[in-house]
């Protein structure tokens, strides 16, 4: 049988990834199926994207309410001061799960291109625990933080690629009396 081309191995990729961003937690067999492809070509195609690390891992998308936590986005303005010196210090603070002492789970953390240089997404189990991990962040660097700007998020329509199974609940945002 005829090597792919790597065109065609990158296009089965994609859509194996497609499948398992909809669904990680999906059978093989399944995304086989819907893919067109042997369980087996889908098991080698995910191993070769775990161990390239195109895919970094797996995630749960919990209901936020059953877990008794809000989720909050804070976004990050930097001060011009050179932030070289506390790169480390940063990635570290991510690595560790920074502010889970204080009850925060960091879901989601990015640099950005615009008005704000970073953005956090997290959990915490109130307004008064995701405030105290605001003014933590913000005192700790102070020197590099020109703005920061805390949000609650009240209501998810999609989180990591996933419809929320409540989505018809938006409406009750949008009604008058």
């Amino acid at each position: 049988m005829a090597k792919s081309s790597k065109k065609q191995i990158d296009q089965d990729e994609k859509r194996v990834i497609e499948q398992l961003q909809r669904n990680s937690n999906e059978s093989i067999d399944k995304i086989a199926k819907t893919c067109g492809f042997s369980r087996q070509k889908v098991w080698r195609i995910i191993k070769r994207l775990e161990n390239n690390k195109t895919i970094w891992g797996y995630t749960a998308v919990p209901d936020k309410e059953k877990q008794g936590v809000r989720h909050y986005i804070m976004l990050i303005k930097r001060s011009n001061e050179p932030a070289n010196d506390v790169i480390d210090d940063v990635i570290d603070g991510f690595k560790k799960y920074s502010g889970k002492n204080l009850g925060i789970f960091v879901q989601t953390a990015c640099m950005l291109q615009g008005q704000y240089d970073m953005l956090l997404c997290f959990t915490a189990k109130d307004i008064i625990v995701a405030k105290r991990f605001t003014e933590f962040i913000n005192k700790k660097y102070s020197t590099y933080i020109r703005e920061i700007m805390m949000l609650e998020d009240i209501f998810s329509v999609r989180i990591s690629g996933m419809m929320n199974p409540k989505v018809d609940d938006l409406k009750e945002f949008f009604k008058t009396n």
